[in-house]
């Protein structure tokens, strides 16, 4: 269980994160909606220790994770797939996947790799291949399978659908509520797509300027055509 509380932050003087409190389960999707500028990735970035807070805490399954830096998180069970498909385009897919598996244990685990290849099929085919030559929705895989590699317990991902075909969309949101179910994964999904974050999500939190203006079921969410209108905008 990942639980955050009264967690702020910000960028000289613009505050990006106003005392977010919250808390996704384990073996739960939970969707982090808001506009742009709401703060979504600031908070998945000062989780993961990439930007200080400047007051609160940030606990995984009991330990305190706000003064752990980015480099050991993985270490704790943390994983954190930003926004932008970063890969390393001169290495192959193989080589991105086995740098993967260095941040947790130090060594790799064949049988690691054979379970991303049984997850992202495309992937085995081109597993010789340097990065460069995938598509987009080939390069969120390898993110996404990279920081697998790792054995999070818990898994921030941010914005995996930007930019990609709706098909692609759906087959990325199947697996992870599929990862989820099996592995009882806590996965916070930072989306601009509200409508299919909240599709496979479980809980979800809004936030408007910093600070959370909602933070229920997913389903109560999408039902609440106030909040959509105001802050989903669908």
């Amino acid at each position: 269980m990942l639980t955050v509380t009264d967690l702020t932050a910000g960028y000289g003087p613009v505050r990006a994160l106003d005392g977010v409190s919250f808390t996704a389960e384990r073996g739960q999707v939970t969707a982090v909606l808001g506009a742009n500028g709401a703060g979504k990735t600031t908070l998945l970035r000062t989780i993961s220790g990439l930007h200080r807070a400047e007051r609160g805490s940030v606990d995984l399954d009991g330990e305190r994770l706000d003064r752990v830096a980015a480099d050991r998180m993985p270490a704790r069970g943390l994983a954190h797939v930003p926004e932008g498909r970063g890969v390393i385009t001169e290495l192959t897919v193989e080589e991105n996947l086995r740098l993967g598996a260095l941040g947790r244990t130090g060594r790799l685990d064949p049988a690691d790799l054979e379970r991303v290849y049984g997850l992202f099929p495309v992937l085995a085919d081109r597993r010789a291949a340097t990065a460069h030559v995938l598509s987009g929705g080939e390069r969120q895989m390898l993110v996404v399978g990279r920081a697998l590699m790792a054995r999070p317990t818990t898994l921030l991902l941010d914005e995996p659908s930007l930019g990609l075909a709706p098909r692609i969309v759906a087959q990325i949101f199947e697996l992870l509520r599929g990862l989820v179910e099996s592995e009882s994964l806590t996965v916070l999904l930072v989306e601009q797509n509200a409508r299919s974050a909240l599709s496979i999500a479980h809980h979800g939190v809004v936030l408007n300027l910093g600070r959370v203006v909602a933070d229920d079921d997913a389903d109560a969410l999408a039902a609440d055509d106030q909040l959509r209108h105001a802050y989903l905008g669908f």
